[in-house]
C-alpha cells in the first residue's frame, strides 16, 4: 500500500436498512476524537489501525476487527507508514438488538466487550458482506451480515453498561450538553456557559469530560457533523448544511466532516441522494447515463468513479 492514493467509499445499500458501509484505504488520514450513532465493525485487510479507545491505544492488524459501541469516543490512524486498508459495516442499534434477541442470550442492551477481536473468519464475513453488496446480491448481504454480527456477539458480546455517570458534576454536564444542542449554530463561550449553569469553567470542563469522554468544544464539533449528516441524507446542499449546524462555511464543514466520517460531505451525499446514482458527472456538468453505478468506488483523492463498464472522472466543485 505504500505510496498508494488514499481512497474511500461511504455508502448505503437499500436492501440493508439501518446499515452504513465503508471501504477505505488510508495512509496519512487521522480521525479525530469522535463518536458514532451506530456500531462500528471494521475488518482490517492490510496494515494496522491504531485507535484510542477506553483510555488506551488499541491495535488491530490484518484479520482483526475494530469494534466500537455507539456513542463511544475514539480516534483512528495508521500504525505504520504503509497505512491501513479495511472494510466496515455500521449497523444501527436496532439492527444489532434484533439480531441479539434472536441469536444470543444477552440481557439488556447488547454491545461489544473488548474493542479488538482477532478473528480472521469474522473479518472475512465483513468483507463478504461488502462484496455481496457490490454484486447486488441482497440475500447474501443480509445473511452474511446477520451471521457476522451473531458470531461477534457470541464471541465478544455482552450487555452495555448504563451510561449514567454517577458523579456530582453529571447533572451540570447534562444541562450543558442540552444547551449546546439547542444553540449548536451559536454556542456560548465556556465561561458564559459555566456562569449560566452556576459553576466555574474548569469545573464544567472536568464534569463534561467525565460524562462524555471529551471536552465541550470537541463534543460540539462531533454533534455538528452528526446533524450535518442527517441534513445531507435528506438532500440539503453541503454549503447550507454547514451554516445550519454552525460551521462558518462549506470548507469548514469539509475539514471536520472528513476527519470524522472519512470522506468529504459532497462524496458522502452523492452516495445517498440523487447525485451520481445513475452514472458519473462530467466536468461540464453533463451525465453519463449509460454508465451504471453498481460497483462504483469513490476515490477521495482523485474523485474518480470506477464502474464495471468504464471510468469517468469529474472536477469537484470548490470545497467539495
Amino acid at each position: 500500500m505504500a505510496g498508494s492514493a488514499e481512497r474511500a467509499r461511504h455508502w448505503r445499500y437499500t436492501e440493508l436498512p439501518g446499515v452504513d458501509l465503508l471501504r477505505a484505504s488510508y495512509v496519512e488520514k487521522k480521525f479525530v476524537r469522535h463518536t458514532h450513532e451506530n456500531f462500528v465493525i471494521a475488518a482490517i485487510a492490510d496494515g494496522v489501525d491504531v485507535f484510542h479507545h477506553g483510555g488506551a491505544d488499541q491495535y488491530a492488524g490484518p484479520g482483526a476487527l475494530a469494534l466500537v459501541n455507539p456513542d463511544t469516543p475514539h480516534t483512528g490512524r495508521a500504525g505504520g507508514p504503509e497505512g491501513w486498508r479495511y472494510g466496515a459495516v455500521y449497523p444501527s442499534q436496532d439492527v444489532v438488538a434484533e439480531i441479539a434477541a434472536e441469536t444470543t442470550t444477552i440481557r439488556g442492551t447488547p454491545g461489544f466487550v473488548t474493542p479488538v477481536l482477532e478473528d480472521p473468519y469474522a473479518a472475512g464475513l465483513v468483507h463478504q458482506v461488502l462484496r455481496a453488496v457490490d454484486e447486488g446480491n441482497a440475500l447474501a448481504a443480509d445473511t452474511l451480515l446477520r451471521v457476522a454480527v451473531t458470531r461477534l456477539l457470541r464471541l465478544n458480546g455482552g450487555p452495555l453498561p448504563q451510561r449514567a455517570v454517577r458523579t456530582a458534576g453529571a447533572p451540570v454536564a447534562a444541562r450543558a450538553r442540552a444547551v449546546l444542542e439547542q444553540r449548536m449554530a451559536d454556542p456560548p463561550t465556556l465561561e458564559r456557559l459555566a456562569a449560566d449553569l452556576g459553576t466555574s469553567p474548569f469545573a464544567l470542563l472536568r464534569a463534561f469530560r467525565a460524562a462524555y469522554g471529551m471536552p465541550p468544544h470537541t463534543w460540539l464539533t462531533d454533534a455538528r457533523v452528526r446533524r450535518a449528516r442527517r441534513l445531507l441524507d435528506t438532500g440539503t446542499a453541503p454549503a447550507a448544511a454547514a451554516v445550519a449546524v454552525g460551521f462558518t462555511d462549506q470548507p469548514h464543514l469539509n475539514r471536520h466532516f472528513s476527519r470524522i466520517v472519512g470522506v468529504p460531505p459532497g462524496a458522502y451525499q452523492r452516495e445517498r441522494v440523487g447525485g451520481l446514482d445513475d452514472g458519473c458527472e462530467r466536468t461540464d456538468g453533463t451525465r453519463e447515463r449509460e454508465v451504471r453505478a453498481r460497483g462504483r468506488e469513490t476515490y477521495e483523492g482523485a474523485r474518480t468513479y470506477k464502474t464495471p463498464e468504464g471510468h469517468c472522472s469529474y472536477r469537484p466543485r470548490r470545497g467539495d
